[in-house]
């Protein structure tokens, strides 16, 4: 005979948690997290969205064991899957969870349940609803990407360089880019100076994507190298041509 589903064995966050706080209640909760590669945990660092649902369970006799899938949206675009054991086939009844990077660890460990074999068995089709999340411009490196910005922020020596707002945004920086700008030359070009441009684009731990233009140059009293910083290219490309003009 079949046993209704009984939901109480999974409960739900009371709010919506972020990418991060999944993981870490996913992985809280499972007696095998420790045997998860390391690169899985990484790359799970930078999430942008999850998404989970019921894959499958198993009723009998008062016991019990669904699996779950929950798939986490990548920096880059990918997506991971890691698929969550749920059963009370321990002697004391007490709920185990357990947690597996792909379906055959998962069949593997379902296959040692004491379970009967006729009890009733449902599977869903797997659907996965993550949030419309864009994928991001860049093909970020994941690094210490909160100091970096910290230290190209205090080496900025222009007074109009980013404030403590921007700052404080990029200390939740989990990965960035370094590019070399080129183009729209204009006096600065011209003027025999050593210019150069670099957009340095970070990724937030929320998905936004936050960029701070870099110029290195040698239009000063003596020559030497100055960095400056700016939240736009427009701005970083004006004060080239600014530098430019004061040493024509």
């Amino acid at each position: 005979m079949s046993v209704p589903y009984e939901t109480a064995a999974y409960e739900p966050a009371e709010s919506p948690e972020s990418p991060e706080e999944h993981l870490a209640r996913l992985l809280g909760r499972a007696l095998n997290s420790f045997e998860l590669p390391d690169e899985t945990i990484q790359r799970l660092d930078c999430a942008l969205a999850y998404d989970s649902s019921l894959h499958s369970a198993h009723h009998s006799a008062g016991l019990h064991r669904e699996t779950y899938r929950h798939t986490w949206l990548l920096d880059d675009g990918s997506a991971l899957t890691l698929w969550e054991l749920v059963h009370n086939t321990a002697p004391d009844s007490v709920p185990q969870h357990e947690v597996y990077i792909d379906e055959e660890e998962l069949r593997t460990a379902t296959a040692r349940l004491p379970l009967p074999p006729d009890a009733p068995d449902f599977e869903l089709p797997v659907t996965v609803q993550l949030s419309p999340v864009p994928t991001p411009r860049h093909a970020y490196a994941r690094d210490d990407s909160a100091d970096h910005a910290r230290r190209l922020l205090r080496r900025a020596e222009n007074a109009d360089r980013p404030d403590t707002r921007t700052a404080s945004l990029l200390a939740t920086a989990c990965a960035h880019q370094i590019t070399q700008a080129f183009g729209r030359p204009g006096r600065a070009g011209r003027a025999g100076l050593c210019f150069s441009l670099y957009e340095h684009a970070f990724l937030l731990r929320d998905g936004e994507e936050v960029s701070l233009w870099e110029v290195e140059h040698t239009a000063t009293p003596n020559g030497r190298h100055m960095c400056e910083v700016y939240l736009s290219e427009d701005a970083a490309r004006d004060a080239m041509e600014r530098r430019a003009a004061q040493v024509s």
